[in-house]
């Protein structure tokens, strides 16, 4: 059984960084993307960034483009979302997931997820 296992999340000042980190069980990232999605309190789950596994590519939303940056480890068979330059707006459960349309954005394109970390930020 696939298992994708977030970690990293946490609360931080406005301006402030975290790094999330997602590992999964198996090598279910080979052939496949990687997107971060989040969801805030009343809100619909959002889009963040997408990396795909076999070539580095990435592919951010409008909104964390400069201050957000994916990257994957092969080594460790995770991939990581950099946040920068914190705002009260970033604040959100934070998931990832696996699929195998580059550029998708909708949930329901993706395969695999996992429970999501907490991510508040404060001002």
């Amino acid at each position: 059984q696939v298992q994708l296992v977030e970690s990293g999340g946490g609360l931080v000042q406005a301006g402030g960084s975290l790094r999330l980190s997602c590992a999964a069980s198996g090598r279910i990232f080979s052939g496949y993307v990687v997107a971060w999605f989040r969801q805030a309190p009343g809100k619909e789950r959002e889009f963040v960034a997408q990396i795909n596994w076999a070539t580095g590519t990435t592919y951010y939303a409008d909104s964390v483009k400069g201050r957000f940056t994916i990257s994957r480890d092969n080594a460790k068979n995770t991939v990581d979302l950099q946040m920068s330059n914190l705002n009260a707006d970033d604040t959100a459960v934070y998931s990832c997931a696996t699929g195998r349309s580059y550029g998708a954005k909708i949930p329901s394109d993706y395969l695999y997820w996992g429970q999501g970390t907490q991510v508040t930020v404060s001002s």
